[in-house]
């Protein structure tokens, strides 16, 4: 018995237990909102990120405090803070030539991997604000954001012409009536040997309805069709 409470007070396993336990708990209460989202990286996901990074700061400070190495505590933890940004590219996304998703993601990550390694050395306080505030950066200003997103989107269309003697002029109407930008000429999906095709941006205000904007370019002279070519929902 003597032994076993020995080896308990060497390694300190109660407090070890905490603050991995801390971790689970922290990084799974940002994961949670995530996996809500729906996003790439969930529960699971940000528990294991949250304990791995709290495991490296109890590792460091086992091998300076307990083995007695001549190193700095938190030198395998910092190299968390960079070997997170690997982790966090496969959550980014680029789809069409201006929209990226999944930075907030990976940014969730890094951060949820710095709040790991506070936990990992007792910094309990500092973890638990850092948790509070992730929380609500990611819930509350999601919907303030999202509210903002409403109000203004923009709609990505791809627009076939007759063929290329209307491109110009059409081109000319479009930014005049509607704001239109990024321009990019592309391959016709139809059948038509003459037809050009073209992917163009769209700002859409609050008011107006997809549809709306795709029949008020359809009736315009030399176009053949007009469809959206990404999806409306940003995320």
């Amino acid at each position: 018995m003597g032994i076993v409470l020995e080896f308990i007070k060497e390694y300190r396993i109660v407090e070890i237990l905490i603050r991995l336990v801390l971790a689970m708990v922290l990084g799974g209460s940002i994961g949670i909102t995530r996996e809500k989202y729906r996003r790439p990286a969930g529960f699971r996901t940000h528990i294991l990120v949250c304990i791995g990074a709290c495991m490296t700061s109890l590792i460091g400070e086992h091998l300076v405090f307990t083995l007695g190495y001549s190193s700095d505590p938190a030198r395998i933890a910092a190299q968390v803070i960079s070997g997170l940004g690997f982790l966090g590219v496969g959550t980014i996304l680029v789809k069409g030539r201006d929209h990226i998703i999944g930075l907030t993601t990976a940014a969730g990550l890094w951060a949820t991997g710095v709040m790991g390694i506070a936990c990992g050395f007792g910094f309990y306080i500092g973890a638990i604000l850092c948790a509070l505030l992730i929380l609500i950066s990611t819930t509350a200003l999601f919907h303030f954001e999202s509210e903002k997103i409403e109000r203004k989107k923009s709609l990505e269309i791809f627009i076939e012409l007759e063929d290329a003697h209307v491109l110009n002029p059409f081109v000319k109407i479009i930014e005049e009536r509607f704001g239109a930008h990024n321009f990019l000429v592309v391959a016709p999906r139809s059948a038509m040997k003459s037809a050009v095709g073209i992917e163009v941006t769209f700002p859409i205000e609050q008011t107006e309805k997809y549809a709306d904007i795709l029949t008020k370019i359809s009736e315009i002279e030399g176009v053949v069709y007009a469809i959206e070519s990404t999806p409306k929902k940003l995320s």
